[in-house]
């Protein structure tokens, strides 16, 4: 078992990061790279039709610098976000723990078990131009070196990366394509640790991308790239409750938390301002990443409903420290046997009246 632990992480490791779940993730030639965990956030701003996104890495290997591209469908301006936002939105979505009593009871109960035990339920800079491709913009931010592109034709943008030092799986043009017909640009990243030679590791400084959009789009058509399952953690802050339009291929979305922000602050508050927000949460697998068929669209709810998952410990119901089954049973006992000796003593002084008569 041992063997076949440590060859399945090697196995993770050493498999190419083709996509995470807004993008495609690709290391230098001979390197390792693999994302733990991406965790993004999207504030839809209806009435000025923003979008912005806000997405941290969590990689491992041994690779020393990596591409990424996401495809956006306007023009975009990236900039560093503040780590501190998934921090507050993960104690904000926070699930509530509670008590519930049991009256009957259970397995690890008293009489099925000497022991008590509680039952838990819940719910690459930019140093040339390929044919096809623009380099529009171009910035250095923090262990990141960002190109904006404009691209007519996937394999040009395929050619342009691979001037600049990275080999792309054979299938990434095919499936760039559908963004090229659509007229979509790209934001090219390179990430590379501040210092020279040093691997990319743990958690990576969070990117915010900001573009116009008439609908919130979270782009996942390249996560089908993935060899290994993905899953998808979002959160959605907006005038009112959002959720993905359909399933893409992947599970059935699971909403964890819904409810609105009346004073945001903090890191919340940069991104959305000071303003009520509804916030959102989102959780959804690809046990199969090949099924994914489209970007996932953000739409509104038929209702504002809050919600919140909550985990329940489950108590046997006592009184006194008496389970109250017992005292129940006891009582019906005792009552019983009052009845009887009621309807006794009636019978005999029944019997007694009619032979004096």
């Amino acid at each position: 078992m041992l063997v076949a632990l440590l060859a399945l992480q090697a196995g993770s490791l050493v498999a190419p990061a083709y996509a995470c779940g807004c993008g495609a993730m690709i290391p230098g030639r001979g390197a390792r790279i693999g994302v733990d965990r991406e965790t993004s956030a999207v504030h839809w701003d209806e009435r000025t039709r923003t979008e912005r996104i806000v997405m941290r890495f969590t990689v491992r290997g041994d690779a020393d610098q990596a591409a990424w591209v996401m495809p956006v469908p306007h023009r975009a301006d990236v900039r560093l976000g503040d780590p501190a936002l998934f921090d507050a939105l993960e104690r904000l979505t926070a699930p509530a723990y509670r008590d519930r009593d049991h009256f009957w009871p259970r397995s690890g109960d008293w009489p099925f078990s000497s022991g008590d035990t509680d039952g838990v339920a819940g719910a690459a800079p930019p140093t040339a131009r390929a044919p096809g491709v623009g380099v529009v913009g171009r910035e250095r931010l923090g262990p990141f070196d960002v190109a904006r592109l404009t691209a007519t034709d996937p394999d040009a943008l395929g050619d342009w990366l691979h001037r600049n030092g990275f080999e792309l799986p054979d299938r990434l043009a095919a499936e760039l394509r559908p963004y090229v017909e659509r007229r979509w640009e790209y934001v090219a990243v390179r990430l590379a640790p501040e210092q020279a030679g040093a691997p990319l590791r743990g958690a990576l400084d969070p990117l915010r991308i900001t573009f116009a959009n008439d609908t919130p789009v979270y782009p996942m058509r390249l996560s089908r790239l993935a060899r290994t399952p993905q899953a998808l953690d979002l959160y959605v802050l907006s005038g009112h409750r959002m959720e993905p339009r359909d399933r893409i291929g992947g599970d059935r979305p699971a909403v964890t938390f819904a409810g609105t922000l009346d004073a945001p602050d903090g890191a919340v508050a940069e991104l959305t301002g000071r303003a009520p927000v509804f916030l959102t949460a989102v959780e959804q697998s690809f046990p199969v990443p090949a099924r994914i068929d489209d970007d996932h669209t953000l739409v509104r709810a038929a209702a504002d409903t809050p919600y919140r998952t909550v985990y329940y410990t489950d108590r046997l119901l006592t009184l006194g420290g008496v389970p109250a089954w017992l005292l129940a049973l006891g009582g019906a006992a005792l009552l019983t046997v009052a009845g009887v000796l009621v309807a006794v003593r009636a019978r005999r002084a029944n019997g007694g009246v009619r032979s004096a008569a």
